[in-house]
């Protein structure tokens, strides 16, 4: 088990390289590599989940860094846009991006980033996942869209809360799955929807962080979905779960069960769980 956590370390290391290699043929490499909040220095639980799963099954490594590397790189560009949304002022422990070279600038970085990931890609003439992290990534605007336009200002029921968390966080996730799978009959299928479930409590689990944790310990702006009337976890209690918190560590377990069928590929995805997953969610729950 070390050896393997040592083994991914060190691919991380290469994600974060191949991150900072697609913007060296810019102008704007400085920004990326200077920016201690961008890209590769959170906890990169897509890429985790990218490599652990496709190294347990034999992935060919350039295209799980290239993979792993594009959807870090969207999930950033994301943040940079949801800074600018929230007003949030801090992120990773540092000043959000926008704080430091303002609105127009994190907008439009956010924008280019996101086409630069995709390319990555193409280089590994991945036009299969290319297909995969387009959808997903637009899936992720329209749930964040749906949330600001549809939903915001109202509670929400428990059943809009889990869809906004399902297609805003899940789909990344979801995208972060199948890229470790091997295309064979109903895996794919299987680790998608494993990956959107497991999104889903990930993204549950930071709403109860956000209206109760601790700032400091987080490493970012707290509390804005309060401030701004979103529909989070907290708010929709309609049809909500009695016990929110069993129901979140519920849905991991619902994540692991879509892929009984293959016994090692279940076996590398409880490994992350328990390793990674679980947790980071007891720091968010209990935060």
């Amino acid at each position: 088990m070390l050896t393997e956590k040592n083994q991914i370390e060190k691919q991380l290391k290469k994600v974060q390289a191949a991150m900072v290699d697609a913007l060296k043929d810019t102008n704007l490499s400085n920004l990326g590599a200077g920016s201690k909040n961008l890209l590769g220095n959170g906890k990169m639980l897509r890429s985790r989940l990218v490599l652990s799963i496709g190294s347990a099954q034999a992935i060919n490594e350039p295209e799980l860094i290239q993979a792993a590397a594009a959807v870090d790189m969207i999930h950033g560009a994301s943040l940079l846009h949801d800074d600018v949304i929230d007003g949030g002022l801090l992120r990773r422990g540092a000043p959000t991006f926008w704080k430091k070279y303002g609105v127009n600038g994190a907008i439009l970085f956010g924008d280019f980033l996101m086409f630069k990931a995709l390319s990555l890609l193409v280089d590994v003439n991945r036009t299969d996942l290319l297909k995969e992290l387009i959808d997903m990534t637009g899936s992720v605007c329209r749930s964040e869209v749906e949330q600001e336009l549809i939903l915001r200002g109202t509670p929400g029921s428990w059943e809009e809360c889990e869809q906004v968390a399902r297609f805003k966080t899940g789909s990344l996730f979801a995208f972060a799955a199948v890229a470790g799978g091997t295309n064979a009959a109903g895996q794919t299928d299987a680790l998608r929807e494993a990956g959107y479930i497991l999104g889903t409590a990930y993204q549950l689990a930071d709403d109860i962080l956000d209206a109760s944790g601790n700032e400091a310990l987080s490493g970012k702006t707290l509390g804005k979905d309060f401030e701004r009337g979103k529909t989070t976890a907290l708010t929709a209690t309609k049809n909500a779960p009695e016990q929110p918190i069993e129901y979140i560590y519920a849905l991991l377990e619902t994540s692991s069960a879509q892929l009984a069928p293959w016994p090692e590929l279940r076996a590398a995805w409880d490994a992350f769980l328990d390793a990674t997953m679980k947790p980071i969610l007891s720091k968010h729950i209990s935060a």
